[in-house]
């Protein structure tokens, strides 16, 4: 635990700590009241709420070619600081289409958010990369597991209590403050160019189509080049499938199923014990990351998971189903943890933005497709407990794919293969 809180000795990640912390925040209450306000407004019209988090993922599936090249190529500092402050005008405009009752502003708005966000992620990850030690990676992964968790606990909560207190605008107002609030913090930033800029001084003017060709072919053959890189890669795929399906099947069958009459006030309690699960289970994965490699912690984590969400769509009762909610997402930081740790050790600091920009939309296409079946097929030609049975399979199935196909000899930590600027691999 001491270790954990000396990585805040380092102002630099200090500060990128406080402003992921707040914009999450915001973000959380934020779209926590605006999925209330459409199962309210459009109540036997759920795959709105489904819409809604489709136009959060749909972005990335438009700009994932471009996202890794800026964060490698332009000065990372400010992709981030400007993220925030586009992000923040944007709420400002999802806010007055809140206001005045537009629903197709609103899913537009959300649509361009989002895009604008996906930019965001590289670019504070190599930032990350770039001020801490790669001993300081699995406590920075065990951090964010941490803060995910007291997100899960408090975020819905608060959002539940803002949306009834000041209504939806008055959470998206939050949301605006929060996103203010991370660009200050990110400005006040003062690090070395050589984390800001690994490849050089570029201009937009000076990114060409070639060059973005170039560069995405190059994060390809980067991550081609190493089977480790390759599964690692492919475990976003099973993180999309469970992102896509949590994000609307925990509130759907308290609604539909076990608690019609009180489903917000039980998803606030659903949060609570979600989170209580993944702030318990980053507290176990910290202790297990020395002990165990990283392919046991991400075996385990996903056939344990995988086994709770199955049984959880099945649950007879809302107490029995808070209890497997609770063990299905206690053992998801082993997961997370693992690869959190492992992708900074082998991934060269002038490629992460390019290999990031092969994960995020790898992750968000099968979390798209998640959504679109959700949306498509529930509730005319599947039932609320498949939706927790194909989840929790495909998360069951992706460890067998561990079991067997990642080799033992990969749990060993050893350097890809650099790709220069300008070369293939």
């Amino acid at each position: 635990m001491a270790r954990t809180f000396s990585i805040f000795k380092n102002k630099h990640y200090t500060l990128l700590f406080s402003a992921s912390v707040t914009s999450q925040l915001g973000s959380v209450i934020g779209m926590t009241a605006l999925v209330f306000y459409l199962l309210d407004r459009f109540s036997n019209q759920p795959y709105l709420a489904t819409f809604n988090e489709l136009m959060s993922t749909l972005p990335s599936l438009l700009i994932f070619w471009l996202v890794g090249v800026a964060a490698d190529r332009m000065d990372r500092q400010k992709i981030a600081a400007n993220c925030d402050l586009i992000s923040a005008g944007l709420s400002l405009g999802l806010l007055v289409s809140l206001l005045t009752h537009l629903l197709w502003l609103i899913f537009a708005m959300i649509f361009l958010r989002a895009a604008v966000s996906k930019f965001f992620a590289p670019a504070e990850q190599a930032i990350i990369q770039g001020v801490l030690k790669k001993e300081d990676y699995p406590v920075a992964a065990g951090l964010n597991q941490m803060i995910s968790s007291l997100f899960m606990i408090f975020g819905n909560g608060l959002g539940a209590v803002v949306y009834w207190r000041a209504g939806a605008p008055g959470a998206i107002l939050i949301d605006t403050l929060s996103f203010i609030v991370s660009a200050i913090l990110i400005r006040s930033l003062k690090i070395s160019s050589e984390v800001r800029l690994p490849n050089g001084s570029h201009i937009w003017r000076s990114i060409n189509l070639e060059m973005i060709k170039n560069d995405f072919s190059q994060g390809f053959h980067y991550i081609a080049h190493s089977r480790l890189l390759i599964s690692l890669i492919a475990s976003f795929a099973i993180f999309g499938i469970i992102n896509g399906g949590c994000s609307v099947m925990l509130i759907f069958i308290l609604k539909y199923k076990l608690a019609p009459d009180a489903y917000q006030y039980i998803s606030v309690w659903g949060g609570v014990v979600s989170g209580i699960g993944i702030l318990a289970g980053s507290l176990l994965a910290s202790l297990f990351s020395g002990k165990w490699s990283y392919k046991t912690m991400i075996v385990s984590g996903l056939t344990a998971s995988g086994s709770f969400i199955i049984a959880a769509g099945y649950a007879p009762n809302v107490v029995v189903f808070l209890v497997l909610m609770f063990f299905s997402t206690l053992f998801i930081p082993f997961v997370n943890v693992a690869i959190g740790g492992w992708m900074p050790c082998v991934v060269d600091p002038k490629m992460m933005g390019r290999v990031e920009s092969w994960s995020t939309p790898i992750m968000m296409l099968f979390q798209s497709l998640t959504l679109g079946l959700i949306m498509a097929a529930f509730p005319a030609w599947i039932s609320i407990e498949s939706i927790f049975l194909i989840v929790g399979s495909l998360t069951f199935l992706s460890a067998i794919y561990y079991t067997f196909f990642v080799r033992e000899s990969l749990d060993r930590i050893a350097a890809v293969p650099t790709v220069r600027p300008g070369s293939e691999a």
